[in-house]
């Protein structure tokens, strides 16, 4: 039996890392065991990635609690879900990570947000040492999509996997509905509110659809990241007369957002961020069988495949995006072929079974590497 200690985030916040640390933890596998010391360095998302004096007391309890849970667990594996290429959360991860690896006999890095591997060379010289020992020679790493940067193997990782998100299937939990004929379709979005997830393309995007004649309401569900932006977004919104048609429902958990997936009719998420690697809200969405418009970004075509499950568009491609939306909003008989396609796509590859299983597998492969 491999006993695993996993270090990470589980929610709060509701970040995909910590959902997808959460799910590992939740499952049952035949020959792993897991145990785990939970990351608390964030209440909320809009504190991730920020330093705050408080972090560093967490960081030093946190080193502290997996020097005693290596042995307490009997645990040679240590996971770990390494940091994005942000300054703060990569000087906590040197840190954590040069004070505990050398417990292991395995370390093993999930890399859910893309990028790391080239941060060493914007440190200083003093420090790039300690990034290569910190972030060097793991035994295995693991991403979320084949085209994701390839970090562990930039970092000398011995044996590198993809292993694809998965989800609860709540098909059936809520209710389903599409536009009545004759009324407005529902355009969806869901995420963090800020340039980068394409919230303002996406705006642009509809402002196209709407001039051309599109028959659509658009719901942006999330938070905002900063008021400037949301500022920034509210003028545009009036400025193109779209208070009606727009609504900003903030954030949303458990039914009450799943309920705004099955009710929607088409799902849009032009993201670029940074640190994107995977987009868990596509599979919210594909669960309940509604075609999505996203973009060739990262981890994002593993999910859509364009012309099947929906569209693919280049990133801050506002045109593109309100083409592709109008052509789901003019043939209903699309829609549904796309959005039957996706339900098929999520039951086949993302459910959270197929996750959990993929991760003991890869676990135990772990354990081969020499």
């Amino acid at each position: 039996m491999l006993r695993v200690l996993v270090v990470g985030q589980t929610p709060p916040p509701f970040g995909g890392q910590a959902v997808m640390v959460d799910a590992l933890l939740r499952s049952r596998p035949q020959r792993v065991v897991y145990s785990h010391v939970r990351l608390r360095y964030s209440a909320d998302m809009d504190s991730v990635g920020k330093f705050a004096l408080g972090k560093v007391l967490v960081l030093f309890s946190t080193i502290l609690q997996v020097w005693v849970g290596r042995f307490r667990h009997h645990a040679p594996m240590l996971y770990y879900p390494p940091s994005g290429p942000n300054m703060v959360p990569v000087l906590r991860d040197i840190i954590f990570l040069c004070a505990t690896r050398w417990l292991f006999k395995w370390t093993v890095f999930h890399f859910h947000a893309g990028g790391v591997s080239g941060f060493g060379q914007q440190l200083p010289f003093f420090l790039r040492p300690f990034f290569r020992l910190a972030y060097c020679n793991a035994t295995m790493a693991i991403r979320t999509a084949p085209q994701n940067p390839e970090d562990g193997k930039l970092l000398g990782a011995k044996y590198n996997v993809v292993v694809p998100n998965g989800i609860t299937d709540e098909r059936g939990h809520v209710q389903e509905h599409t536009a009545a004929t004759g009324t407005p379709l529902v355009i969806l979005f869901t995420g963090v509110l800020i340039p980068s997830k394409g919230v303002l393309v996406l705006l642009e995007a509809f402002r196209q659809v709407r001039e051309q004649g599109g028959d659509a309401r658009l719901e942006l569900m999330g938070r905002w990241g900063d008021p400037a932006f949301e500022g920034e977004c509210m003028e545009f919104i009036l400025r193109h007369r779209l208070t009606e048609r727009v609504a900003i429902l903030g954030v949303k958990r458990d039914r009450e957002k799943l309920g705004h997936f099955a009710g929607c009719d088409i799902f849009c998420f032009p993201s670029h961020f940074e640190a994107e690697s995977f987009g868990l809200v596509l599979l919210e969405a594909m669960q309940f069988a509604k075609p999505v418009v996203s973009t060739n970004w990262r981890g994002i075509p593993s999910v859509v495949a364009d012309g099947v499950n929906g569209f693919l568009v280049p990133v801050e491609d506002a045109a593109a995006v309100a083409d592709r939306l109008m052509r789901l909003i003019e043939d209903e008989n699309l829609r549904k072929r796309m959005g039957d396609e996706g339900r098929r796509i999520f039951a086949e590859r993302f459910t959270l079974e197929r996750f959990q299983q993929n991760m003991e597998a890869a676990l135990l492969a772990a354990t081969e590497q020499h």
